[in-house]
């Protein structure tokens, strides 16, 4: 596969840019809208995806536009700058995009690509219940029953992305019997027995079309599942799951810290030293992000990932609130928000992302426990 990633040495002035001119207007224009209610959120992911965004990072003998996840992470960044709401969503649908890539089912893959990487239907990673049950924090919520051709799933996602009421594919780890390994499969909301409740009544990423899902006997075949032992596969595409995440921090700090930038140079601010500070730090770790998925260390060494997405949702909030300081009192007038406002309510989100960074600092003691 070519590597075509954007290189982690490059200085932020010359990064390359995966968000067009069109779509960065479209994103100023609706980000607030986005945030607030779900009125764009049919819309969000054929918008994304008429940008080329889902491509990020696919092979190009997958219709992709070449690269690895490295670049998937970058769009991801790119487009949180200018709203989270979009990242989230895209986030989603690019998981199960990569879920598909290191499946061994093939014939999945050519069935449900191409509708994923045009924006015509959406895709759900809906494997935080499996990241957890993987940390041995949850057990899963799904049973699969075997039936003559196949199995029959029942139970329930509590909380799902990027279920488009248009149409959506979702995954899911389902426990089998206890002599067999849990799987992981795919689902779609045209099968019977798929129930999408209404949307979650969120604060804020109203857009991103969370739901919960409920499984009432939906028959699954061979040729839904992913992978036929979750305990293999898991932890195979868990290194993409997170560090895509990661995204999401990372472009929410540099929109914060963009804005207090801008708005220090024109005070001669005294934080504009804490500002490049903060900056470095965020360079440093977006580096040690991109070397860890190029080098497939993470993939055998997750406490370092770990460590890493709580360091970047450390960063976004510090960001934020660094933002606020510079603002001032103006950051509490409508007219100088400049979407202030909204990046506040969206940095609330990121440490509660599962696997939220409570979960992922659990698991960090978990790890340090037999070194001790």
């Amino acid at each position: 596969m070519p590597d075509t990633a954007t290189p982690p040495s490059l200085p932020a002035g010359s990064r390359r840019s995966y968000v067009d001119h069109d779509l960065a207007q479209w994103l100023a224009q609706h980000a607030d809208s986005l945030n607030q209610d779900a009125t764009l959120a049919e819309a969000l992911i054929p918008r994304l995806a008429q940008a080329g965004l889902f491509g990020a990072g696919v092979p190009l003998a997958a219709k992709g536009q070449g690269g690895d996840v490295r670049d998937a992470v970058l769009a991801i960044a790119d487009v949180a700058e200018h709203s989270l709401t979009a990242a989230f969503a895209f986030w989603g649908q690019r998981s199960f995009i990569e879920y598909l890539l290191q499946s061994p089912n093939h014939g999945l893959t050519e069935r449900w690509l191409p509708r994923l990487l045009s924006g015509q239907h959406a895709g759900a990673t809906g494997l935080s219940n499996a990241m957890k049950f993987l940390g041995g924090i949850e057990s899963l919520q799904i049973q699969a029953q075997s039936v003559n051709d196949g199995w029959q799933l029942r139970g329930k996602l509590a909380w799902v992305t990027n279920l488009r009421k248009a149409g959506f594919v979702a995954a899911a780890a389902v426990a089998t019997t206890p002599e067999l390994a849990p799987m992981v499969v795919a689902f779609s909301s045209d099968q019977p027995g798929v129930q999408r409740s209404g949307d979650l009544d969120l604060i804020a990423l109203r857009g991103s079309n969370t739901a919960a899902i409920d499984l009432h006997d939906v028959h699954l075949s061979a040729d839904h599942v992913l992978h036929e032992d979750a305990r293999v596969y898991l932890p195979a595409v868990r290194p993409a799951f997170l560090a895509m995440q990661c995204g999401m921090s990372i472009g929410l700090a540099r929109g914060s810290l963009a804005q207090a930038h801008q708005l220090a140079a024109a005070r001669r601010s005294a934080l504009d030293g804490r500002i490049q500070e903060l900056q470095l730090a965020l360079d440093a770790c977006v580096t040690q992000l991109l070397d860890g998925v190029r080098d497939a260390r993470f993939k055998t060494q997750a406490a370092p990932l770990f460590r890493l997405r709580i360091q970047l949702a450390e960063l976004a909030q510090q960001a934020v609130t660094l933002e606020l300081q510079v603002k001032g009192g103006r950051a509490y007038l409508s007219a100088a928000q400049n979407g202030f406002s909204r990046r506040w309510a969206e940095v609330a989100f990121v440490p509660i992302i599962t696997p939220s960074l409570t979960q992922l600092q659990t698991e960090l003691q978990r790890h340090a426990l037999p070194a001790a």
